[in-house]
């Protein structure tokens, strides 16, 4: 799954140029692929307000994986380049929690370092550390230590995407989850075009086919990737619209759990019931698991075995109820079915829809 014919050393160096040295802000970007395509929540962007200027001029995210509800958890950020995400996971997580930065570049790693201690004190805590590495190998992190992995527009970049899914899962704790923004192509790119360095940085040429994607995070050990929200990705530049060709870019936001032993390939009926208790942070009314999953406040729900696990045994689990186990076992899930105002209302799953 590398980018063409190049080593993993020279497509890392060329990304380290790319981001250290060709970009000096988010206005010398080619395409529309490194920038975040929808508005944060309103509590994210207060946070936002107070991060230092410098760190969010150098961001190059395509998404918003900044989940909320995470007070004490421990926080990983893959490729956090100027630390933007990290500066607001460290307020979310509180003064019991924790936040760690990985990149590669040490340029941005400068800019992240450089307003840590300003930042922790407007804060009245300090919870930040980043690290220099590459994010296929993640060796400084003890196995089963993180909670949540965020990471904004990077797995694209990497020339051994596999190796950061092991990686990843490997990190997580049971329970825990890879929530992220990345770019997929609708197909799989001829060599030139994954070796080319501008496409590459500009995280198109990277991109994998999202199918492609898919099989790699199953096999793994993430059953059952949940898309949040995409956006199209608008590649403006005319030179690289004739690159691509008729090739179309979607940034996609992942959740993806690590709950071994309880996600199956396909969405399974056993009558279980998940109710949300309104207590995520800015979610008091609902809260979107994925694109085909919201709980209101209150509302029964009827969920298949995954979606119970994903709401009931992950770090989420202290957020809803869940009712009902895996001792009856009644099919397939019914994804097809519709609200109805007088009975629990039928999730549909990703896994069978």
């Amino acid at each position: 799954m590398g980018a063409g014919g190049k080593d993993a050393s020279q497509i890392q160096s060329e990304v380290k140029e790319y981001y250290g040295e060709t970009l000096a802000t988010t206005s010398d970007l080619k395409t529309n692929a490194c920038c975040t395509m929808h508005a944060p929540p309103k509590a994210i962007r207060d946070i936002l307000a107070k991060v230092p200027s410098e760190v969010i001029a150098k961001y190059y995210g395509c998404g918003s994986p900044l989940p909320q509800g995470i007070e004490g958890l421990h926080v990983l950020d893959l490729g956090c380049g100027s630390g933007r995400d990290c500066y607001v996971a460290s307020k979310l997580v509180g003064p019991t929690g924790r936040v760690t930065g990985v990149d590669m570049t040490p340029k941005q790693l400068e800019v992240a370092r450089k307003h840590q201690d300003a930042y922790a004190a407007t804060l009245g805590y300090a919870n930040m550390s980043f690290i220099q590495g590459t994010i296929e190998d993640l060796s400084a992190i003890p196995s089963d230590s993180i909670d949540i992995i965020i990471s904004n527009c990077v797995v694209n970049l990497s020339p051994d995407k596999p190796a950061v899914l092991r990686e990843a899962y490997r990190v997580l704790r049971h329970g825990g989850e890879f929530y992220f923004s990345d770019v997929y192509g609708d197909r799989r790119l001829p060599k030139e075009l994954t070796q080319h360095k501008i496409l590459v940085g500009e995280c198109i040429g990277g991109a994998l086919y999202e199918q492609d994607f898919l099989r790699i995070a199953r096999r793994v050990g993430f059953e059952d990737p949940r898309v949040l929200d995409s956006a199209p990705i608008d590649v403006k530049d005319p030179q690289l619209m004739e690159l691509v060709g008729e090739a179309k870019f979607t940034s996609v936001t992942y959740r993806l759990f690590k709950l071994p032993g309880l996600l199956e390939s396909l969405c399974e009926d056993y009558g279980q019931v998940a109710v949300y208790k309104g207590t995520v942070p800015g979610h008091r009314h609902a809260y979107q698991l994925d694109d085909h999953h919201r709980f209101e406040t209150g509302r029964p729900m009827l969920v298949c075995g995954n979606s119970a696990a994903m709401v009931g045994d992950s770090w989420l689990g202290k957020h809803f109820f869940v009712t009902g186990d895996r001792s009856t076992h009644f099919g397939l899930f019914p994804c097809h079915f519709s609200p109805s105002a007088d009975t629990p209302t039928p999730g549909g799953c990703a896994s069978c829809c």
